[in-house]
């Protein structure tokens, strides 16, 4: 049976008002549905649409399919992915190299991402009426990326350095500032593979800048006001009655610049500028040192002088001061001034007394030879080796030349006898080779010649050739050796004076393993004949040196030596024999 229907106006008033007011409310919900079924629809469909005017890092794939799409960037853009990385560090081009560094696009999910559902409405309409250029997707080997990126920072990284004004030749020249630069490794990474589009875009990476305290302009204009006023011209010093006048070279010399709590200074070198404003000048210190000289055969000492001179402490802030004056003139000091080499240093040198004298004969019949070991003793006279100081033969008698007193001579060369400027002068080594062997001193450098000459002890002796081979030793005692050398009668003499030392013995093993001479054959237009003959030998002396006050003995030093024999040299080529 069916129930009748009321009359809705014969309903309690809360019953009809819901009644009214139900049926609006689905309409609206049912419209809101529709709606949202009809946007979201077509969002997806939008979405799995590749649009017409999309390209991929500037690849055009619009309206293709997914799998024409992926090709095309198989084709196009991942070729281009290999390319090296143009990237900056703080305004400095470098290359990435992608494949070392571990990129690279996978072009299948850009695609995927591209057809990916999308609800956002800019994107999408974006998507419908937009040029759309789409950033590719980006795979990366994190441990290759950041090895490649460290080696970006090795040559990207630098130390801040500070700027500086360099002097030379009365000139003054900028050395530009450097900022410190330090790569982030790890924020470039994430900074590479999110930029990177393998379009040759060039990404700028991170890096923590360190700047130097004084900028390059500051530099710069510190330059132009403080240095040239310091150049402009030279600085008369003055003292009652005397004047010096100081170049501009000189106080170039003596200027250098720092930077002091954050700012730029000059400063000037006090002993640098007494140096030249001294030399030769109304203000030259008139103390004198000093002196131990041979006199009568024998070492002299000429005393010491206390003077005056300019004064020295705080010069360089006086001239400095003037060159910022009108005048460009600095009052100054004379002082008293002791000398630099007194006479107690000289008496604790201790050159009082001979401790070697040694002596090798010569052939008086050559008479430039003979010159030559008169030039080079004469040389020799009077040096002064300080305590622990090296001796180099060379040093006193170079160059070797005919200008500086020198002989061509007769010399052994190559193992062929020859003529060279200042023959006769291995003479003078073997001289002072033994000198220092017998006094002690240690042997730094000597070469024996190739075969001996009787006039030699066999194995202590030594050749010389500029260039090429020295003869050095050391002097190792708490005294100062005086040198004196001459050439009389038919012997070249050599003395060291000084406070003796070492007690000095030697041993020699006697000439052993004898060598037959042979004929030897010499093609060389300046070729002599030599009949040779004499046997060819080893030989080794063993040198022991203890202290005279038995504080110290020193392990015995031995050197052994092999020497050639005589050959017999004829001048041309060697027969050929008969067939």
């Amino acid at each position: 049976m069916q129930t009748p229907e009321k009359d809705p106006s014969q309903l309690p008033e809360a019953e009809q008002k819901s009644k009214r007011s139900a049926k609006p409310w689905i309409i609206t919900g049912c419209s809101v549905v529709a709606v949202a079924g009809l946007y979201f629809g077509g969002a997806a469909w939008i979405s799995s649409q590749i649009p017409a005017n999309t390209t991929v890092s500037g690849v055009q794939i619009g309206s293709l399919n997914q799998a024409d799409a992926i090709e095309k960037l198989d084709t196009e853009l991942v070729p281009r992915s290999k390319e090296a990385i143009e990237v900056t560090v703080h305004g400095a081009n470098y290359q990435l190299d992608p494949v070392a560094a571990g990129l690279e696009i996978d072009t299948a999910a850009t695609i995927a991402e591209l057809t990916g559902y999308e609800i956002n409405p800019v994107k999408l309409y974006q998507r419908l009426t937009d040029s759309y250029d789409a950033a590719p997707v980006v795979r990366a080997d994190e441990q290759k990326l950041t090895t490649a990126l460290q080696g970006v920072a090795e040559e990207a990284n630098a130390e801040v350095a500070e700027g500086n004004i360099v002097f030379a030749d009365g000139k003054s020249s900028l050395v530009e500032p450097q900022d410190g630069i330090a790569l982030q490794v790890p924020e470039a990474a994430t900074e590479v593979t999110d930029h990177w589009r393998a379009d040759g875009a060039v990404i700028e990476l991170p890096a923590q800048i360190e700047q130097p305290q004084v900028s390059a302009a500051e530099l710069s204009s510190f330059h132009e006001s403080e240095v040239k006023a310091l150049l402009n011209g030279p600085v008369i010093l003055k003292s009652e009655d005397k004047t010096v006048e100081l170049s501009a070279g000189s106080i170039a010399a003596a200027a250098s610049f720092q930077v002091s709590d954050g700012a730029p200074q000059l400063s000037l070198d006090d002993e640098k500028l007494y140096d030249s404003a001294t030399k030769n000048s109304e203000l030259s210190s008139t103390a004198k040192d000093a002196q131990i000289v041979l006199s009568d055969g024998k070492p002299k000492i000429i005393e010491s002088k206390t003077g005056v001179a300019l004064e020295t402490a705080g010069l360089g802030a006086k001239v400095l001061a003037a060159t910022k004056a009108e005048n460009r003139t600095a009052e100054v000091l004379l002082e008293t001034k002791e000398p630099e080499f007194s006479t107690e240093d000289a008496q604790k040198m201790g050159i009082k007394e001979e401790i070697v004298h040694f002596t090798t004969p010569y052939p008086t019949n050559d008479t430039v030879r003979t010159k030559n070991l008169k030039a080079g003793s004469a040389k020799l006279n009077g040096v002064i080796v300080e305590p622990g100081e090296t001796f180099s033969l060379l040093d006193v008698l170079a160059p070797i030349t005919t200008a500086n007193g020198y002989y061509s001579s007769g010399v052994v060369n190559s193992g062929f006898v020859s003529e060279a400027v200042g023959g006769g002068l291995s003479q003078i080594s073997t001289q002072m080779y033994n000198a220092g062997f017998f006094a002690g001193y240690d042997d730094i450098e000597h070469k024996p010649h190739s075969r001996w000459f009787e006039r030699y002890p066999a194995g202590r002796e030594a050749t010389l050739w500029e260039g090429q081979v020295d003869m050095k030793w050391k002097n190792n005692t708490p005294y100062g050796v005086m040198i004196q050398a001459w050439v009389s009668g038919s012997e070249v003499h050599t003395r060291l004076w000084s406070t003796k030392y070492w007690k000095v013995t030697h041993s020699s093993s006697g000439k052993h393993s004898f060598t037959r001479p042979e004929t030897i054959y010499n093609t060389a237009n300046s070729c002599t004949p030599e009949s040779g003959g004499r046997e060819g030998f080893t030989i080794s002396v063993t040198r022991d040196r203890v202290a005279l006050d038995g504080s110290k003995t020193l392990p015995p030093d031995t050197n052994t030596w092999t020497y050639s024999p005589w050959n017999k040299v004829i001048c041309g080529e060697r027969p050929k024999k008969d067939d």
